[in-house]
């Protein structure tokens, strides 16, 4: 027997609804439209606020650029007593020279070996005129205390490292003072002397070609070796043993020297100390003599300049080693007794710089004689070494 589910629901009459109708439209003239839009919902607001930010945007992107340069330079060699310095431009140079003085203010600079004499000497003069000076150094012959007086200085950066280790930094000029110059500190250790010379002058190219930095390299006149043109002249090869004790600062620095034209072309403190001077052999072997304070600016002048080198750096004034003893002797104590002892091997004959290239081009020339910087030098030494401030 079926059965049947009946829904007898549908059987009452269903109520009709209402046919859809829009809502009359507000007689608004088609013009005033686009103004009724931007009432609604704010939208106003948010264009102001979006044009703010938009002029925000703009005006941070139209500052002038942080000034540096497209160029790196390298220069051979600074005269401590007559180093020598070479400078050359990386292709795609930035233009013109800029008068020493007038450059901007607040450069980045590092300065390797910049606790050393010479490197002390220089942060102080890029300190007093404004820069940013970040020092590098191991302090092998370097001494913390040379740079101390800048500590608290927020323009002043110290780092212990050895420049045969890669190092990042952001700088605009690079001033390569890093190595041992007395013979007596580079023999000490004559494997890490020339590394340093080509590793760490490897390491800082490579920085400055990598950062588009300016390079200074500090050379040596012991890359002219024993000369025998005199005086010597930049286009002057040397005559060098490369395989006597000398050679690991020697060669090391004309290595350095190659490196850095490579990149180019591809992108007297003992008489303080009451102790005898020493004199080797018969003291006859010349050498010049130039006050720290030359020097320094003969490598500022270097390096905001756009000349080719090499250049030397150096005082022509010649002095036999024995000559210097008694200079010294005079200046200094009357009393100091001179010592003589057998000389060194390989130790130059004569050594005197050529500085024609440097007053015609740099217009730079030393300024204080020897007898005039001893005195400066013996006060400079009793401040640092003894801590004596009344010195005159």
């Amino acid at each position: 027997m079926a059965s049947e589910l009946t829904y007898r629901g549908h059987d009452e009459p269903q109520p009709k609804s209402d046919a859809y109708s829009p809502k009359p439209l507000k007689p608004w003239f088609p013009f005033l439209r686009p103004i009724r839009y931007m009432l609604r919902d704010q939208r106003l607001l948010f264009l102001f606020i979006g044009i703010a930010i938009a002029t925000v945007f703009f005006a941070a992107l139209s500052r002038p650029p942080r000034p540096h340069h497209n160029s790196y330079t390298y220069f051979h060699s600074a005269n401590m007593p007559d180093r020598r310095l070479e400078y050359q431009h990386r292709v795609a140079s930035s233009g013109g020279k800029i008068p020493l003085g007038l450059k901007p203010k607040g450069l980045r600079v590092l300065v390797t070996g910049g606790a050393g004499f010479v490197g002390s000497h220089l942060v102080d003069r890029l300190i007093n005129r404004g820069d940013s000076v970040i020092v590098v150094d191991n302090f092998f012959t370097g001494r913390k205390e040379n740079v101390m007086h800048h500590f608290g200085n927020p323009r002043f950066e110290l780092i212990r490292h050895d420049v045969v280790e890669p190092i990042l930094l952001e700088v605009d000029q690079i001033y390569h003072l890093a190595c041992p110059a007395s013979p007596v500190h580079y023999k000490f250790n004559p494997v890490k002397t020339i590394k340093t010379n080509v590793v760490g002058t490897l390491n800082m190219l490579g920085l400055a070609k990598r950062i588009g930095a300016r390079f200074l390299l500090t050379s040596t006149s012991e890359v002219y070796g024993d000369p025998l043109q005199h005086p010597q002249v930049e286009t002057y090869w040397g005559n060098v043993n490369p395989i006597g004790v000398r050679s690991c600062y020697d060669e090391g620095k004309r290595t350095a020297e190659t490196l850095a034209m490579d990149y180019h072309r591809g992108a007297g403190v003992e008489a303080l100390r009451k102790e005898p001077l020493t004199v080797y052999g018969d003291g006859k072997q010349t050498r010049s003599f130039q006050y720290v304070s030359d020097l320094v600016d003969g490598l500022m002048r270097l390096m905001e300049g756009e000349h080719v080198g090499p250049f030397n750096l150096g005082n022509p004034g010649e002095f036999t080693m024995l000559e210097l003893a008694q200079v010294v002797q005079e200046t200094i104590d009357p009393e100091a007794r001179i010592e003589f002892r057998p000389n060194t091997e390989d130790d130059p004959h004569k050594r005197k710089p050529d500085i024609t290239k440097a007053r015609e081009q740099l217009g730079w020339e030393p300024k204080v004689p020897l007898r005039k910087g001893l005195p400066l030098m013996v006060s400079d030494f009793r401040q640092r070494i003894f801590g004596d401030h009344t010195a005159a």
